[in-house]
């Protein structure tokens, strides 16, 4: 899924901002970028605390680090990896524990998860667990 590099357009702005995003979104040629910009809706209106920006040059989601990067490559859905940033961190025995009722988790590791969505409708469908699991995720940030 061909993406344009966002750096030429986004070279100005500091890229830990939501004009990055922007930028990045103006110059994306995906077939999901729909998916993508609800998915930035819906995340960023969990919490006033986060933030967006480009990191793993892909839009992400911040509060006092990145938490959450949207997976472009994926073939036939579009994903948000659930991720504690870049840094080690020490977690409770067994991993994290998020509650995951819908079953819209994929665990990709003791501190990685993802999720992955088709359409819109299943983003739309998915909301409100979305907003739920995001809402538990960022408390481990």
């Amino acid at each position: 899924m061909p993406t344009k590099n966002p750096g030429s357009v986004a070279a100005s702005v500091s890229p830990d901002s939501t004009a990055a995003v922007d930028a990045f979104m103006l110059q994306l040629d995906h077939p999901f970028k729909p998916e993508v910009e609800l998915l930035r809706c819906i995340v960023l209106a969990v919490d006033p605390g986060i933030a967006e920006g480009i990191k793993w040059n892909a839009p992400s989601f911040r509060t006092t680090e990145y938490f959450a990067t949207t997976h472009l490559r994926g073939k036939g859905a579009v994903g948000l990896i659930l991720h504690l940033g870049a840094k080690a961190r020490e977690l409770p025995a067994g991993g994290l524990a998020i509650a995951d009722p819908a079953g819209l988790l994929r665990w990709l590791g003791k501190d990685r998860a993802m999720l992955e969505f088709r359409c819109r409708a299943e983003i739309e469908a998915a909301r409100t667990a979305l907003t739920a699991i995001v809402r538990e995720w960022i408390r481990h940030v």
